[in-house]
């Protein structure tokens, strides 16, 4: 029943049957759909938190960037439950879901999505800082890393429970969205134009940090009879993160202009065949941030053999010492031994300052 004009006691099917006919995959595509997002969703779940693992592990990776980076991976991992969560309740199961189910199940991806691009756009800020001041790493103190990180999870939970607060069509059906039934055209105009405006601004940071490091390695290289290692210098974790940027923009950027259709109720643009689409590429662009990461970072990929390793046959302990320390010889001491960390941060600032 309505009330107030208002169907909050409705199911999902009725919010359905208001925007038009329901996309139905046959069985053999659901069960295929279904197979193949479990593969990449156990796959999504065991690599961040490997990935995670390392960070933590690893006394190598204890600087703001690969806190941050870590965080990064967490919001991954937030993406394979909220898509193992989604595959379970979609399809006939649609319809049957009440208002507040379907605000989670929605909620859950958004969240994901706004974690990934606030994790994304500090990572560009904690570059530039750096960069701009020729440092491998940046200055920012443990305390305030977990401030950012703490204020990025509290901006996605928000802009992942703004619809279920009030920004929907529960109230007025003739502005809702065909993709999401229940939410506003409005809403997903805002959403899908912010989140490209963002894209844009990332990648004019990047493209910035890219072009002061490629002239000042040339102004270096100028006055130094030996090349510099680029191994030492800013641009390998650049590198790195411009193809996490990369990735994630070749993968989301589809969805987000099919989004933006929608809330210009674009008629003939037959959006709901290609729902399923956009969402195995949000969940392909999960699966391929770890690889990136172990790819591009050769120090993470041997963390990730050592952590392997130590799962199978070393005890915590053990799983600690490997992954972290390095052999020492018979003369030396590990208590008078600096860490490996700060032996590569002193080469790094004496190649970037000389």
């Amino acid at each position: 029943m309505a009330q107030d004009n208002c169907y909050y006691n409705e199911s999902m099917q009725f919010f359905y049957d208001k925007v038009g006919k329901r996309e139905v995959l046959n069985s053999t595509m659901l069960i295929t759909v279904q197979v193949v997002g479990s593969t990449f969703c156990i796959f999504i779940l065991v690599a961040n938190s490997m990935v995670i693992a390392a960070v933590i592990t690893n006394k190598r990776f204890h600087y703001p960037f690969y806190y941050l980076l870590a965080n990064l991976a967490a919001s991954d991992f937030l993406a394979g439950i909220a898509y193992v969560y989604l595959m379970f309740n979609t399809g006939d199961v649609s319809p049957t879901l009440s208002i507040r189910e379907y605000f989670f199940r929605q909620g859950l991806l958004d969240v994901s999505l706004s974690a990934s691009l606030a994790n994304l756009l500090v990572i560009a800020l904690e570059r530039y800082i750096s960069v701009m001041n020729w440092k491998v790493h940046s200055n920012l103190t443990k305390r305030r890393v977990t401030l950012l990180i703490v204020l990025v999870w509290s901006i996605s939970i928000f802009m992942g429970a703004v619809p279920s607060l009030g920004w929907n069509c529960i109230c007025s059906l003739e502005s809702c969205s065909v993709m999401a039934p229940i939410f506003s055209r409005s809403y997903l105009i805002f959403w899908s134009v912010s989140n490209m405006i963002i894209f844009v601004a990332m990648v004019a940071i990047y493209m910035r940090i890219y072009a002061y490091v490629k002239r000042k390695t040339t102004m270096l290289m100028s006055h130094t009879s030996s090349s510099l290692n680029r191994k030492r210098t800013p641009i390998k974790l650049i590198k790195t993160v411009m193809a996490v940027l990369g990735a994630f923009v070749i993968c989301w950027t589809p969805g987000l202009i099919v989004m933006l259709l929608d809330g210009l109720k674009c008629e003939d643009c037959n959006l709901k065949k290609l729902k399923s689409l956009m969402l195995l590429l949000a969940v392909a662009n999960s699966v391929m941030n770890p690889c990136i990461y172990s790819y591009k970072d050769e120090e993470m990929w041997t963390t990730f053999k050592n952590l392997m390793r130590c799962i199978g046959n070393g005890t915590r302990r053990q799983r600690s010492t490997r992954a972290n320390a390095k052999p020492l010889g018979s003369s030396q001491d590990a208590s008078t031994t600096p860490p490996a960390s700060e032996e590569r941060k002193s080469d790094d600032n004496e190649s970037l300052d000389s």
